[in-house]
């Protein structure tokens, strides 16, 4: 008889659900991607329910349940913090001790409710740590690893060095509240006019366009940072503890202005900032990889938590770094610790034995809901949309590389849906990443978002070395290591120009991928993980002799990932994209003549800004 043990992650920045059978990962998804809410927080029933169908079983037949914290140990950070500070932050205090007392502290209620029915097994709640620990090494191909996590703040810790061998793992090391790398990273996407969780990635791409001249700043007045990449915060420079906005009026006069108010223009400075940040936080996370490699001596390195979706400190480890192989969590931030308790009962709890195939188990990240062609036709005729349909997979691919070459933007949705914050492949829309006007056209037209964000390159995983500087031992499948292009695929610039005027030079064979300092965010393909997409590049490669394009996530500004064909639809008919590729139909917008009229400006309101 199977053993089922689902994994959950609630109530704080993007729930999700994740279940295992017999130790091997069938469904995870996120909530956001079916109530269409971005980083939905609360409990993931849509998400649940998903698992459960993908293996054809009910809440009543889960052996195990584990929440990916421990709520107690959260609370008592809350009152200790609260206690240190008091009578300042009883604002803050004040909003968070009602939701305490009516959901977190009763979580073993909540979940038998939410579940309706509990477990065979008591639930399971680990520190929120061990979630992520176990989230970037049981999933990975390597028998044995140093294992570094960081993110905004768990319980107490911050940041975890760990040592993980066959199937079990060892925290050793850890930083904890309120000294922490995210929450310095997060106050400064705060003070640039970003959303905080959500607005980080937005100053990693934006850093390419400044200089890091306050970087000495931050060193002497906001991070006090050991060699072996320990540190402490100068609390007076921030309000996070104990108020409700991440910094405070010392932090604002150090860097001579208030925050910038979201949506105003953004000022060179804050570009500078942006790089400022930037640069200490990759210092500050290649020590801590080092550090990390004199403890445990080992040759592989696992990254989660949120601080490891910033793939520029990814990729300088990578480069830098003593590991010769590192893997980072697809689902690196919080969704991902639904999956880590899941493999840490079975692991950690249970001794299960595991065995390292060379390959990490997580699937290519696709484990979410797919759908089959009945409801996608269905879906398209309800709309009344034209469409063609393709017998097989080679004719599709050669129809759709020949409408990227010919610069039509294509929203390609294939297979089940990724698990984690990037489009990986099954829920893309794709470009040529020749074209000069790529970038501007699809942030612009399509995506609805600020110019200078960069897209990322797909590129075969044989080829990749040939366009970007990563060794042909290493691949990156999962769009979260920065490479440089190689030299001789760049184009000569005026090094004179500053700022976003850098947008108008062309810096690249592929400027649509390429960032203003000639580094692009890169995910490798291969027939194994995503076999449909590999196909896709090679036909592309047949037609142009180029095996890259751009792919970015399926939606638009402040909107989730979309989910379902009606997603696709619904997105597709919102924007100015060209064509829609929904498994082996192919919709063209060219080609409808009475196709339903999507009222752009309330679809766009649907989200909020991001």
């Amino acid at each position: 008889m199977s053993t089922y043990i689902l994994g959950i992650s609630a109530f704080y920045h993007d729930s999700a659900a994740a279940l295992l059978r017999d130790g091997e990962i069938v469904a995870a998804a996120q909530e956001e991607r079916f109530t269409r809410k971005k980083h939905d927080e609360a409990f993931p029933s849509h998400a649940v329910r998903y698992c459960l169908e993908a293996c054809g079983i009910r809440a009543a037949d889960l052996d195990w349940v584990g929440f990916y914290d421990k709520p107690i140990l959260k609370f008592d950070r809350l009152l200790e913090t609260y206690l240190s500070y008091a009578p300042v932050g009883i604002q803050s205090f004040a909003k968070a001790l009602p939701i305490w007392l009516g959901t977190k502290l009763h979580l073993p209620r909540i979940l038998t409710r939410e579940l309706g029915a509990k477990p065979k097994n008591p639930f399971v709640f680990p520190e929120h740590h061990e979630s992520h620990a176990a989230s970037a090494f049981f999933p990975s191909p390597f028998e044995e690893a140093a294992v570094v996590t960081m993110d905004g703040v768990g319980e107490w810790a911050t940041s975890t060095i760990a040592h993980g061998r066959a199937n079990k793992i060892h925290i050793s090391h850890e930083i904890r509240f309120p000294h922490s790398l995210g929450l310095l990273y997060t106050a400064f996407t705060y003070y640039c006019g970003f959303k905080v969780n959500s607005g980080e990635y937005k100053l990693m791409g934006l850093a390419p366009y400044g200089e890091p001249r306050f970087r000495q700043q931050i060193l002497d007045h906001l991070i006090d940072l050991k060699e072996d990449g320990s540190y402490r915060l100068d609390m007076r420079y921030f309000d996070y503890a104990a108020g409700l906005r991440m910094t405070s009026e010392r932090f604002h006069q150090l860097f001579g202005a208030p925050p910038r108010s979201p949506e105003s223009p953004l000022e060179q400075r804050h570009m500078d900032l942006a790089a400022s940040i930037q640069s200490v936080t990759e210092e500050v996370m290649l020590r801590t990889a080092r550090h990390a490699h004199r403890l445990t001596g080992s040759r592989n390195l696992c990254l989660a938590g949120g601080v490891a979706l910033n793939c520029v400190g990814n990729g300088k480890i990578l480069r830098e770094g003593p590991f010769e192989r590192i893997w980072v969590q697809p689902a690196a931030g919080d969704a991902g610790g639904a999956l880590g308790v899941a493999e840490f009962i079975h692991h950690q709890l249970l001794d299960q034995p595991r065995t390292a195939r060379g390959t990490d188990t997580q699937r290519g990240s696709l484990l979410g809901p797919r759908y089959p062609a009945d409801t996608i036709r269905a879906t398209l005729q309800e709309q009344g949309l034209v469409f063609e349909e393709h017998a097989g997979e080679a004719q599709l691919v050669d129809r759709v590389a020949q409408l990227i070459e010919e610069e039509n933007v294509i929203g390609w949705f294939q297979g089940q849906m990724e698990f984690g914050p990037r489009a990986l492949g099954a829920r893309s829309i794709l470009g040529d990443a020749r074209s000069p006007k790529m970038q501007s056209v699809m942030n612009l037209k399509i995506k609805f978002r600020e110019s200078f964000r960069p897209f990322a390159p797909i590129v075969l995983q044989e080829d990749a070395h040939q366009y970007f500087q990563i060794d042909p031992r290493h691949d990156s499948p999962y769009m979260l290591i920065v490479a440089p292009v190689r030299d001789e695929k760049r184009k000569p610039i005026d090094a004179k120009v500053s700022g976003l005027d850098k947008l108008k030079q062309l810096r690249s064979v592929v400027p649509a991928v390429t960032h203003v300092d000639f580094s692009a965010r890169l995910q490798t393909v291969d027939d194994q993980r995503n076999p449909r997409l590999a196909a896709l590049l090679r036909s592309f490669k047949r037609r142009t002799g180029c095996p890259v394009l751009i792919n970015t996530s399926f939606n638009v500004r402040g909107e989730p990932i979309v989910c379902t064909p009606q997603d696709a639809v619904r997105c597709f008919l919102g924007t100015e994209m060209d064509v829609l590729v929904l498994e082996n139909f192919v919709v063209r917008r060219a080609a409808q003549t009475n196709a339903p009229k999507v009222d752009r400006e309330k679809y766009l309101k649907a989200f909020a800004l991001d």
